[in-house]
């Protein structure tokens, strides 16, 4: 197979470059194969990378140079922002534009930008911005001259293994599932279907080139995924919706991006549910997961946490 057929993985030990990879080794017959950059090939996740017969490469998106090495000769790249990694918004524009012109510099032909729209948009008197510099990262990419794909995420599901958000027990002994949307849906996701829908954009090459793609496995309230959750943890979850401006308090890391972020859900609830279109995701990505299938998978991933909110 020849390098052309490389889809170069930035951040392929992350929650979504790991997806991606996974998508790619998992369907063969879409005639790709994956090069993992990482910061550090000796990690316990890159050397399974390496021992699933992925190419690792170093390159670190602080260094230019490295970076346009790596993804020398690769036919396209995936990025996604790294602000949630470090919450520094102007770390995350310097990133970005270097990020851009590497993959310039590379002549990499297919450029997925994974990210979500700047949040102001909806309100600019009353939101701040869940990334305060998301219109000058996106612009980095703008201004380049390589064919690009914004793909916008939702909620990944993940969050609620990871990012201490799973269900916590209340004053009663109750588990309640506690987040600041309100009724809304809440578009949301699987990191391994972003990956798998990623992969479909790619396949599909130009079709998607200079589009903006939302993608989403189902749009929920508190009070469905809290039935969801009830089925799969054996444990009755009741959905416990609180003000924005309360869960920006909470001590849980990012809370106040955060929180920003989930206020423009409910108040932007039509046109962030409709930027994410549950058919179109699964068009790229026919095995697209339900919340419930995720569940089966992973419930038991999910821890139940002792704190009062």
């Amino acid at each position: 197979m020849s390098s052309e057929n490389v889809i170069a993985v930035v951040g392929a030990t992350g929650a979504q470059g790991r997806g991606l990879v996974r998508a790619i080794l998992e369907n063969p017959e879409a005639g790709f194969r994956a090069r993992a950059i990482t910061r550090n090939p000796a990690s316990q996740a890159a050397r399974s990378l390496a021992s699933a017969g992925v190419e690792v490469v170093r390159a670190n998106v602080d260094d230019e140079a490295s970076l346009t090495a790596a993804l020398h000769g690769a036919h396209g790249v995936f990025f996604a922002t790294l602000f949630w990694r470090h919450l520094w918004a102007e770390r995350e524009v310097v990133q970005s534009r270097t990020m851009a012109t590497a993959a310039r510099s590379a002549n990499v032909r297919h450029m997925i930008w994974s990210t979500r729209e700047e949040v102001r948009d909806a309100d600019a008197r009353r939101l701040t911005t869940d990334r305060p510099h998301a219109r000058e990262a996106d612009r980095c990419y703008a201004d380049v001259d390589v064919p690009t794909t914004t793909l916008y995420t939702s909620f990944v599901w993940e969050h609620f293994i990871t990012a201490g958000i799973g269900p916590k027990l209340g004053p009663l002994g109750e588990l309640r599932l506690t987040l600041p949307v309100g009724d809304a849906r809440l578009p949301g996701i699987s990191c391994d279907d972003i990956g798998r829908a990623a992969l479909g954009i790619f396949q599909d090459g130009s079709r998607w080139i200079g589009q903006t793609v939302g993608v989403a496995g189902e749009h929920l309230t508190g009070g469905e995924m809290a039935a969801s959750l009830s089925r799969a943890l054996s444990r009755t979850v009741r959905y416990h919706p609180i003000a924005p401006e309360h869960y920006r308090a909470l001590g849980i890391p990012g809370a106040g991006h955060l929180g920003n972020m989930y206020q423009f859900t409910p108040e932007g609830d039509d046109a962030f549910c409709a930027r994410r279109c549950v058919s179109v995701t699964r068009s790229l990505n026919p095995a697209l997961q339900s919340f419930d299938m995720w569940l089966l998978m992973n419930a038991s991933r999910i821890p139940v946490g002792v704190v009062v909110f």
